[in-house]
């Protein structure tokens, strides 16, 4: 069961040559999901290979450089003769937003667009996982960051035993797993627990958007698989972090130490450290090692944590 991330731009406030403005597609299973939309992400996508056959797009708050690709992108999903409702989701204020668009674009969409404003901690249910918003800390604006939480999945199934026991093949085995007891032809009873495995724990994928370090991040990311942290600056800009709102690559290392996170990306990364960022690295390794400095077109495959990791 795939979940990946492509990052589509990783650079703060303003593209450089290197570096497009904030954007991420989260692909689970096929179904693919827009966190963010800075400028220019419908032409990274097509550089990418991110399909503009998405459900939904998710802003983290409402600063230029995470929505003002927007419009160009809903655009060129009517051009493309798309059918199907777009769903935008984000956190208050979402709905006056869409409204200023629509104005400033003045063209008939093709699709249907649904808008939705999420509350913190009210998780959007989906087959399988949810979407949970939660409360950052960006300079007084409302902003959130989403995690990505999947189910728990049903126990190893031992079809091994099941042969041994004389369980055949077939509905009994789907039965089984699925947790219902069955009566074999002689008359015995097959508890689930006796071919099925304990409950394994889904993936959790937790993405911040733009955010001073936060007790909220720590909770929400807990054991997390993977946290995608922003990390405008480095040491020497620690003051101008806490002015604009934003976190230092050292301060994300603190956080994904806190919550004892398997692997850490940093991204959003101001200007300055744009063909450079080995002095985040450095700095966030000082104080967790499993860091990962994210660039424009990188994808990250999550695995289960019983299953090997990816590359």
């Amino acid at each position: 069961m795939s979940l990946s991330l492509t990052f589509l731009g990783t650079s703060a406030s303003r593209p450089t040559v290197e570096r497009g403005v904030s954007a991420l597609a989260l692909v689970r299973e096929g179904e693919t999901m827009l966190i963010d939309c800075g400028e220019g992400t419908q032409r990274q996508m097509m550089r990418y290979g991110v399909s503009f056959n998405f459900g939904d797009l998710f802003f983290t708050h409402f600063h230029s450089d995470h929505i003002i690709g927007t419009l160009g992108l809903m655009r060129t999903l009517s051009l493309q003769g798309r059918t199907e409702t777009l769903r935008i989701w984000g956190p208050r204020g979402l709905t006056q937003l869409m409204k200023r668009a629509d104005a400033f674009g003045g063209e008939r969409l093709t699709y249907q667009v649904e808008i939705n404003e999420l509350t913190p901690g009210e998780p959007l249910k989906r087959k399988e996982y949810a979407i949970v918003p939660y409360a950052v800390d960006h300079r007084g604006v409302t902003a959130v960051g989403y995690a990505l939480i999947e189910d728990l999945r049903r126990g190893r199934f031992n079809p091994d035993l099941a042969r041994e026991l004389g369980v055949p093949e077939g509905p009994l085995w789907g039965k089984i797993h699925k947790g219902e007891a069955v009566t074999l032809d002689d008359g015995r009873v097959v508890e689930p627990s006796t071919l099925v495995g304990p409950t394994r724990t889904g993936r959790r994928v937790v993405i911040t958007g733009d955010t001073r370090p936060c007790g909220a991040t720590i909770e929400m990311a807990q054991g997390a698989d993977l946290l995608v942290h922003e990390s405008t600056f480095g040491d020497e800009e620690a003051e101008r972090a806490v002015e604009t709102g934003h976190s230092t690559a050292r301060e994300a290392a603190q956080v994904a130490a806190g919550a004892g996170v398997q692997r850490l990306v940093l991204t959003h990364f101001s200007a300055r450290y744009s063909r450079d960022p080995s002095d985040l690295d450095r700095e966030a390794r000082e104080v967790f090692p499993q860091v990962t400095i994210a660039r424009d077109g990188m994808e990250i495959e999550v695995p289960f944590a019983d299953e090997p990791d990816a590359p």
